[in-house]
């Protein structure tokens, strides 16, 4: 009789951070975390609070401000990592920052739940400085890894975490309005989901992502040397995208206000749209990894803007919900494609920069984050109805994205790809 000796446990079952979907499906629920509750729950959640009264228009615009203001604090600490190691500190590694940013995002949604307004915004303050953390590390590490293990074409699965994410919450907050809950439980409900994503992400984003290669140093200062027409060209790309940022908040941000303010009251509907945005976001990630790699990326960026100005012009010239179903579903679209494609022209045009590029767009479109809000809460004020400020807003957002249109079209035809 044969007798055939146990398999070896490691030849069975390699570790989950050796399997590349794990992987990916990890950096999708982390950025579903940090993303679609860390940064838009509030979204859904806002008609609710204004319902219970416990905030009004223009504190909800100070709210989501404050949460753009930690997501550039975020960006700009990510960004500042890469100089402290080079200057000799221990800096964390992107794995234990991922996460500690979705512990953080877990515990500040929970403590949204409290009835202490006056500590609020401090809350979405750290809320937003989490899910810029989150979001630099876990993409970075979970793409290095994928890279690593051989398969990278699988990093554009990542991106859908935030259009499954905000689904979700735009979901779930439709059903907790059914049933009338009040906004502090659905603070709760997303503080839990966000727990119950973090405890899934934990046990594969741990340690570095890819050894580092022996004898490995940073870029002298030779090789980061930039010629004029480089660094002009490095300030467009920075400027564009932070076009991006202001575009679309005006829409992320008050989406379901808006449609209330428009539709009959005690429509369904107005819960409905936030969801087809997060589904828009989500269809989108996944056909921008199918774009060629030889395409100009400027070019699908300003084609990006072009389709998020027309959603927003469906919506200001058809308001009803036929019109509003589509400008959310346009808008949502090209959201993560903006950012894939942004950052791989970022690696095009300045290979040797590595995060500190990274955190450099994501600050400056948080800058354009962060103006959105109050210039809403301002034409609030000089308005004579919300429909008519809601309206001037929507209007200085499609023309941003119109801006940045010009400014890719501009990069493209002065600085044209060499082909070989």
């Amino acid at each position: 009789m044969v007798t055939v000796p146990p398999a070896s446990p490691h030849a069975s079952a390699a570790p989950l951070r050796d399997r590349p979907i794990v992987v990916a499906l990890a950096g999708m629920a982390a950025l579903a975390a940090a993303m679609g509750i860390g940064r838009f729950a509030f979204t859904p959640l806002l008609p609710m609070m204004l319902h219970d009264r416990v905030i009004d228009l223009a504190g909800g615009s100070w709210l989501a401000t404050a949460n753009y203001v930690g997501y550039l604090l975020g960006a700009l600490a990510c960004m500042a990592l890469p100089w402290w190691g080079r200057r000799g500190g221990r800096a964390p590694g992107a794995a234990v920052l991922a996460r500690s940013g979705l512990v953080a995002t877990a515990l500040l949604a929970l403590g949204m739940a409290l009835p202490w307004s006056a500590g609020w915004p401090a809350l979405r303050l750290a809320a937003g400085i989490a899910s810029a953390v989150v979001f630099v590390n876990v993409s970075g590490w979970c793409m290095v890894r994928l890279v690593a293990l051989g398969r990278p074409a699988m990093g554009g699965m990542i991106f859908c975490g935030p259009g499954i994410g905000i689904t979700l919450s735009g979901l779930s907050a439709g059903a907790m309005v059914a049933m009338d809950w009040r906004a502090a439980a659905g603070w709760v409900a997303f503080g839990l989901l966000a727990a119950v994503l973090c405890g899934l992400v934990w046990p594969v984003v741990q340690g570095a992502a890819a050894a580092r290669p022996a004898g490995a140093t940073a870029a002298p200062a030779s090789a980061r040397a930039a010629s004029p027409a480089q660094r002009a060209e490095r300030a467009l790309l920075t400027a564009a995208y932070g076009l991006a940022g202001l575009g679309y908040i005006v829409t992320a941000t008050f989406l379901p206000v808006i449609a209330r303010s428009v539709l009959p009251a005690g429509s369904p509907w107005p819960d409905w749209f936030w969801p087809m945005f997060g589904a828009g976001v989500a269809l989108g990630a996944l056909l921008s990894t199918r774009t060629p790699a030889h395409w100009d990326r400027r070019w699908l960026l300003a084609g990006c803007y072009a389709v998020q100005a027309g959603a927003i012009g469906i919506g200001l010239c058809w308001p009803g919900t036929p019109g509003f179903a589509a400008g959310s579903l346009l808008l949502g679209l090209p959201f993560t494609a903006i950012t894939f494609y942004a950052l791989q022209e970022a690696r095009r045009i300045w290979p040797a920069a590595g995060d500190s590029f990274t955190g450099l767009l994501t600050a400056a479109y948080g800058i354009g984050q962060i103006a959105g809000p109050p210039m809403v809460a301002l034409l609030l004020h000089r308005s004579a109805t919300p429909a008519e400020g809601f309206d001037w807003a929507l209007e200085a957002a499609a023309a941003a994205l119109v801006l940045g249109i010009v400014l890719y079209g501009a990069m493209a035809r002065r600085w044209p790809l060499r082909r070989n």
